[in-house]
């Protein structure tokens, strides 16, 4: 990294940010900014450039063009090493679990708490474990550090995913399309898992093609289309209705002039 923290900086910036594949721009011009504790739903149909742009995030792809600050430093050669390092932490719609291990497991596996000799101190990650699951909103007590991951709902499973990324102290959690498929009270158990991590302390990049869903929870929306970042709302500038409008105005005809409002 370049320069020196800032802490009134975003935590993240992306700045005129662009990727291609060949000739296709996949990711174009993008500017974006995610401050400490923000919700920011990032809203658009398939084939809109979601899935690159958070792979751009988290470092799998490195930027054509364009500058990734943290904390308000340039960072050079952008890569999943560098992002972690950062405190991004991204949870994929697969959400990575072991389906067959318990909860404890999947929180703790590949970073396990271990004592002096390299011993895994399992009453020590079942306390953590059990800390942390109330912390982030588990409160049924059927559910337990020794669950088995594949007995859990869907919304539970994104439950775990989100608290391993608090467990590694993630600072900015990207969720790919974390309500799909899911019936109507698992998705309204996402959303407030995504509240409680809000309240924690993290920011949440939450990717989503259901308008209604990112309304319910974002502090800001950004509408992607195009690989381009066309319209950028406060929840407070707009409701819901509108911003559907806004959506199908732009599936028609492109983005209306002087779409950014944020």
């Amino acid at each position: 990294m370049q320069g020196t923290p800032d802490a009134r900086a975003p935590l993240l910036e992306l700045r005129d940010v662009s990727k291609s594949f060949g000739p296709v721009f996949a990711v174009r011009n993008v500017d974006l900014r995610i401050h400490a504790g923000d919700i920011v739903a990032l809203v658009g149909d398939n084939g809109a450039g979601k899935s690159t742009l958070i792979k751009l995030i988290s470092g799998v792809h490195a930027p054509d063009g364009g500058e990734i600050y943290v904390r308000g430093r340039a960072v050079q050669h952008w890569n999943t090493a560098t992002a972690r390092r950062s405190g991004i932490e991204t949870v994929y719609q697969d959400k990575a679990l072991a389906e067959q291990q318990t909860v404890m497991r999947n929180l703790f596996m590949g970073r396990e708490v271990t004592g002096p000799l390299g011993l895994i101190r399992l009453r020590r990650e079942r306390v953590e474990a059990e800390a942390l699951m109330r912390r982030i909103g588990f409160t049924s007590q059927l559910i337990s550090p020794d669950s088995i991951v594949s007995t859990l709902s869907g919304g539970e499973r994104e439950g775990v995913a989100i608290a391993r990324a608090m467990f590694f102290k993630a600072e900015l959690i990207i969720l790919d399309e974390p309500t799909q498929a899911l019936s109507l009270t698992q998705a309204q158990v996402v959303l407030n898992f995504v509240r409680r991590a809000k309240s924690e302390g993290s920011a949440v990049i939450f990717i989503t093609h259901n308008v209604y869903h990112a309304y319910e929870v974002a502090d800001r929306i950004a509408i992607l289309d195009r690989g381009q970042i066309v319209g950028e709302f406060r929840r407070e500038d707009i409701d819901a209705v509108q911003l559907v409008q806004f959506m199908q105005t732009v599936a028609r005809q492109g983005a209306p002039t002087a779409p950014r409002q944020v």
